[in-house]
């Protein structure tokens, strides 16, 4: 089941006996998405059985060692993306590659990761400058040892850092300058990720391979910047255990924002590309504005930092679209197929093909959950400030209001005004939203009350189903699932249950909305109380479908709840490559709503790509 010469040939390798080329394929297939033959697919192995992923055993070794015996199943190897655009650099390093000044920049926490990196450029193409942070002074012993006298290590420059700033900080404030005097960067740091109740080293080690330690790809690698100077940033793949949604803003948006204002960049894609991890190779030049800034610690938060919401998080996620605002490129490495690309679409690459692909495993849980808005109903417009823009123009029509847009801003701002009241605690409803908005108006509460109908009403009316979403719900009732419909929204849980009857949910089920349990799905709050819920009913085997990347898959996952996240149409629409619309002004321009937002609608019925 081993193919010593497809194997070689698929990845770009080359071995003196086959049993070298076996045991290559024995240490990356622990940790890395490669495959030992067509006959057989090892990320499919590991992803139906994890207790192997998680003992880091290869694939191949446990099939014909254990699985074989305990009755396990394999499949032949299967492309689950095909790259456009790739790029095909030269396997033996060129001349201009040879001479390129390249800074390896280290940044070391965990000091057994000192020899891993040293070994990983035991056999780099080129000499290196080694730019080394150390988390602790009784470090530095063991960091002279590993690189003073290294064989491809040019010159050695260490210094002993606070614990500031992660990754990024030790680097760009005891290095940044120099940086700029280089070709290349490339940026590492000793990364542990700790789960299962032991340290899982896969990430890492796919990084350290990709990035350092896999001559091949680090050939080409130099090559491609070499023969192209467009290119401005490189790294492998997202790390293939990681669910797609993390190649998105997650909840970083505000940090992004502040980002994006500091640097001078456009708007930025929830979905998108960059360095999950903050490890990659650069052109200094490409990342000016970040590493030529002249920092220091004090620019950076203290310690403890939360899982993902800070502006670390959103330095690593900004990269990508930096550089590319500097108008260069992104270069990235494909481990299945072997391949360098420069195409970004593996990001969204886990939502191609049917939703009867994954009926299987939906049905394996007992109780499954839905969100409403986006997953089982959309809005014929997509726009889901449409409603209040036409409640705005009639009013305007009536001179309640300056014009629609003015209402929506003042029927926004009144919910937020709540909300802050309560110091974002529980949640608030369209009712005491227009409550608020009849002192704002100066207006009685009885009026203020009727233009609340009109605005639910006008929703309503543009209120369409999901079909596929909502046949899986109706067809899982009958199944004998017990269903949940948990949302957050202003609505009352009477309003969303007019709009999922209107959409055809026919079933049994339960509701939960924001409003009435005074609880929300993206802060957290409301699914400690499911999680509560669940525990009390004795249910192990429960599934939330949602198109939220942080209220439906981030919050719920980081409770050790399960998720099936989907596409918003939006994201559908991006990753289908259509143009950027209703974004800034235009999302309240009713010309541009009506041109662009029953396409995006209709595109989004379905959440999967290529159904």
């Amino acid at each position: 089941m081993f193919d010593p010469k497809w194997y070689q040939a698929t990845y770009g390798l080359r071995f003196a006996t086959q049993r070298e080329a076996f045991d290559d394929y024995l240490r990356k297939s622990r940790f890395a998405p490669v495959n030992p033959s067509p006959r057989f697919d090892s990320e499919t192995y590991h992803r139906m059985y994890m207790d192997v992923f998680h003992a880091q055993q290869s694939p191949l070794q446990h099939y014909l060692l254990h699985g074989r015996g305990e009755g396990r199943q394999h499949v032949p190897a299967t492309v689950r993306w095909y790259p456009r655009e790739v790029v095909t650099p030269s396997v033996a390093l060129g001349e201009a590659a040879s001479t390129l000044k390249v800074a390896l920049c280290l940044h070391v926490f965990y000091a057994d990761f000192l020899d891993r990196f040293a070994e990983a450029i035991a056999r780099f193409p080129i000499e290196v400058d080694v730019f080394l942070t150390l988390a602790a002074a009784e470090h530095e012993d063991k960091a002279q040892a590993a690189f003073a006298e290294h064989p491809r290590v040019r010159a050695l420059h260490t210094r002993v850092v606070p614990n500031r700033g992660r990754n990024f900080g030790p680097m760009l404030v005891e290095f940044g300058p120099q940086l700029g005097e280089y070709d290349l960067l490339c940026h590492l740091h000793s990364k542990k990720s700790l789960y299962s109740g032991k340290e899982q080293t896969q990430w890492a080690e796919y990084l350290i391979e990709y990035l350092l330690r896999d001559v091949s790809v680090i050939t080409r690698l130099l090559n491609a910047f070499a023969e192209d100077e467009s290119l401005g940033l490189y790294y492998p793949t997202t790390f293939w255990m990681m669910p797609a949604w993390v190649n998105h803003q997650t909840m970083n948006k505000g940090f992004m924002q502040t980002w994006q204002r500091e640097l001078g960049l456009g708007p930025i894609p929830d979905f998108l590309s960059y360095p999950a991890g903050g490890m990659f190779w650069a052109r200094p030049q490409a990342l000016h504005g970040v590493i030529d800034r002249g920092w220091t610690y004090d620019d950076f938060p203290p310690e403890p930092l939360p899982n993902d919401n800070s502006m670390l998080h959103a330095l690593e996620r900004v990269l990508g679209p930096l550089v590319e605002h500097r108008g260069y490129r992104q270069l990235f490495f494909y481990p299945p197929t072997g391949q360098f690309t420069t195409d970004s679409g593996y990001i969204t690459a886990s939502y191609h093909g049917r939703l009867g692909n994954h009926l299987a495993s939906i049905q394996a849980h007992s109780y499954i959950s839905f969100d409403v808005f986006d997953t089982l109903v959309r809005r014929e417009y997509m726009v889901a400030d449409y409603a209040k823009l036409k409640l705005g123009k009639r009013l305007a029509e009536q001179g309640r209001v300056a014009s629609a847009r003015a209402f929506v801003k003042l029927r926004n701002e009144a919910e937020a005004s709540l909300r802050q009241r309560a110091n974002f605690q529980g949640d608030v409803d369209i009712v005491a939203i227009y409550d608020e908005l009849a002192e704002r108006l100066e207006v009685s509460p009885a009026q203020a009350q009727a233009w609340m109908r009109q605005e639910f009403e006008l929703d309503l009316e543009m209120i369409r189903p999901k079909d596929e979403m909502v046949e899986l719900f109706n067809h899982l009732a009958a199944s004998g699932h017990v269903l949940w419909v948990i949302s957050d929204t202003y609505y009352t849980r009477d309003q969303v249950g007019l709009m999922l009857r209107k959409a055809g949910v026919s079933a049994a089920y339960r509701l939960m909305v924001s409003s009435a349990e005074q609880a929300r799905k993206d802060n957290g709050s409301l699914w400690h109380r499911v999680k509560q819920d669940l525990a009390a009913e004795g249910v192990q085997r429960h599934l939330h479908i949602g198109d939220n990347v942080v209220a439906d898959a981030q919050m719920p996952g980081d409770l050790g709840l399960t998720t099936f996240h989907i596409l918003h149409p939006r994201d559908k629409w991006r990753a289908l490559g259509f143009p950027e619309v209703l974004i800034g002004d235009e999302a309240l321009d009713e010309g541009e709503i009506l041109k662009w937002g029953r396409l995006i609608s209709e595109v989004g019925r379905n959440p999967f790509i290529g159904e």
